[in-house]
């Protein structure tokens, strides 16, 4: 890494030109001062990462503990003050909850019974009987241990050593090795409670497991129908643009009207008497009065800007005509989705590692609970700085890497030579020369995400509260403010990194230059380059629709089980997230090519001296837009042009 002082000169000039414009012509390390923090704070991770493994109980993580502090699969220790501590579970593998339908939570913590059995009940088990018989047969002891199995059925204490009547069936989670009960309403309860989040989280879970293959099925639908946009736009022609349109417009009214016929035959089912198949009903409403307010709006917004489907067809023909000097481009979310997960998989771990740091203490009964050590929240708020500022940091660097491809492109004087391996080029000069850029623009995200985490917590806070409703449209005022603030701090990130690849400036210089140029170069593109956002954004709504439909008519068939709105919901969130990444890196190039353009217009002026970096087609669509642009400017120019036209006779 030339991270630390290090100067690259590109062209033949000695010295850089302060304060101008000078594409990809003198490159020098920026920001280093906060990429030498950012070190110094992973250097913070990666002690909290050392300290969860050293001080956090993995292993009762992994394989699960009883009430007693013995972690099952392993060999145990003693506990001092605890008789049934301290024994050999190496063959009694799986943790079993006594109470599985109904679990206790006091004070925080879980007061029902666990223990540790060498395979879990398969079957429902009624009486004491088939328990005895279970643990004959299969050697598996679902009673306290001090209880021998003989004893079952004669003991009268035995209700209260043994698990509640009757037993479900269960079957040991895969990685963790639980007990998980596989009836419904006892698999929601269940996971509800371990969570202590009863209401919400039991209307998730159950929808979920009623319908989790139709919930991976849609998600692999929305991830087809991504990919398939991509495709689209690459090949994007007058008749596809139209045919694309039509599919919106025919999708939005055909989601809607399939929400509102749903909701009118729940409200004439008079069989409905299950509460699940009221709170269908209700979230169907909301979901039909938003998803119509939504098309209302779109449908206008497409009704305005229809003279400008020429200039935006035109506009993407550009964007891709960039896109294929570096087709790989297209492939750049894969890449970043891989990392991101690595990174949020060890960052789950390491927290729930740290969640599990304790000292073993005895209470009543003879069990063991494991009390947090002193100083473990300050080490979690820590780690959820870490996540936020290294995820926007890894979004950072995919942003740069496509705008330095972008850039190697545009500024290149022999367009029927393109320049070899543009991405790869561009991820050199990255990590060579503008890391610290890239963790400066993200640091600056977080430091608004962070307020807005905090505004969401206190809002959920208040919101059961019935005394608090000024308070509550205070904070959520607030909350518009920073999300407002949150949208326009990434578009100045976004071009100020395009800066940075084009000039080799800090981020600070960058903004402040972005800043001046697109205000004096506004009037260019400003206009079209929001249509061509918007006819991405379409894009995406138009994978959300079909996904939306594909799951409603999925869950319909369940309606009697399960609340599905939930899940409905998930999965329409998951649709939007997969074709945001996938599309966004036409939003990236799009205004990548508009600041290029931009410089370009600063730094050259068409002559043979200085040349255009845009080559011609790009040219006469920059002219084409400017006449749509300033139809006003265009009439005075002909009028002037009237006015000095000399008068002669006609001539008969």
């Amino acid at each position: 890494m030339r991270c630390l002082g290090a100067k690259r000169l590109v062209s033949a000039e000695r010295t850089p030109r302060q304060r101008q414009w000078r594409p990809q012509i003198y490159r020098k390390c920026t920001d280093t001062m906060w990429l030498f923090l950012f070190f110094l704070f992973w250097t913070g991770l990666m002690f909290i990462t050392g300290y969860s493994v050293v001080a956090g109980a993995t292993g009762r993580l992994l394989f699960g503990y009883d009430s007693f502090g013995n972690v099952c699969g392993k060999k145990n220790y003693p506990v001092e003050g605890a008789p049934l501590s301290g024994q050999d579970m190496t063959l009694k593998k799986h943790v079993f909850f006594m109470n599985s339908c109904s679990l206790e939570v006091k004070d925080g913590r879980l007061v029902s019974t666990t223990l540790c059995v060498s395979s879990c009940p398969e079957e429902q088990l009624h009486t004491l009987e088939e328990i005895q018989l279970f643990a004959k047969n299969n050697g598996s002891f679902l009673c306290v241990y001090n209880l021998n199995s003989a004893n079952y059925t004669q003991n009268p204490h035995a209700d209260s050593l043994c698990p509640r009547l009757p037993v479900p069936p269960s079957k040991s989670f895969p990685l963790f090795n639980r007990c998980i009960p596989q009836t419904p309403e006892c698999y929601s309860l269940f996971a509800s409670v371990l969570v202590n989040d009863v209401d919400t989280l039991h209307q998730i879970l159950s929808g979920i497991m009623s319908g989790r293959d139709t919930i991976l099925g849609l998600c692999f639908l929305s991830l087809g129908l991504s990919l398939a946009m991509v495709f689209t736009f690459r090949l994007i022609t007058t008749l596809l643009v139209h045919t694309f349109i039509a599919l919106v417009i025919l999708g939005l009214l055909f989601v809607c009207g399939v929400l509102w016929w749903l909701y009118y035959d729940y409200t004439n089912d008079f069989s409905i008497a299950l509460d699940t198949e009221r709170e269908n009903m209700t979230c169907l409403l909301g979901f039909a009065i938003v998803s119509t307010v939504l098309t209302a709006v779109l449908l206008v917004l497409i009704f305005v800007l229809r003279k400008r489907m020429k200039l935006a067809i035109e506009l993407l023909w550009v964007t891709n005509k960039a896109i294929s000097s570096s087709p790989f481009l297209l492939f750049q979310p894969l890449w970043t989705f891989a990392i991101l997960i690595f990174f949020w998989v060890l960052w789950v771990a390491v927290l729930l590692s740290l969640g599990t740091a304790g000292a073993a203490q005895v209470i009543e009964g003879g069990q063991v609970e494991y009390k947090p050590l002193s100083g473990i929240w300050y080490m979690c708020w820590y780690h959820l700085i870490g996540l936020i500022w290294t995820s926007e940091f890894i979004l950072a660097c995919q942003q740069m890497t496509v705008a330095g491809a972008v850039v190697t492109s545009y500024f290149n004087r022999n367009k029927n030579d393109p320049p070899d391996g543009p991405i790869l080029s561009s991820l050199s000069i990255l990590f060579c020369y503008h890391q610290g850029t890239a963790v400066k623009g993200s640091f600056l995200i977080t430091m608004v995400r962070i307020p807005r985490t905090i505004l969401v917590y206190i809002y959920n806070t208040l919101k059961d509260k019935q005394r608090s409703t000024w308070a509550r449209s205070v904070f959520r005022c607030c909350f518009c403010c920073v999300c407002y603030l949150d949208k326009c701090l990434r578009h100045l990130n976004q071009n100020a990194y395009t800066t940075t690849a084009i000039n080799g400036t800090d981020f600070c210089t960058s903004a402040k230059d972005t800043l001046k140029l697109l205000s004096k170069n506004s009037s260019h593109f400003t206009s079209v380059n929001c249509f061509g956002n918007f006819i991405i954004f379409l894009g995406k709504v138009l994978v959300v629709c079909f996904t939306v439909f594909g799951g409603l008519m999925a869950f319909n068939y369940h309606r009697v089980l399960q609340v599905w709105a939930i899940p409905l919901l998930l999965v329409t969130f998951f649709a939007y997230l997969v074709a945001h990444s996938f599309l966004s890196v036409f939003d990236t190039v799009l205004d990548s090519l508009f600041l290029c353009f931009a410089v370009d217009l600063e730094t050259n002026d068409g002559s043979s001296e200085k040349p255009y970096f845009m080559d011609q087609e790009f040219l006469s669509f920059v002219k084409r837009m400017n006449k749509l642009n300033n139809p006003r400017a265009q009439r005075e120019e002909n009028l002037r042009n009237e006015e000095g036209t000399e008068l002669r006779p006609i001539v008969r």
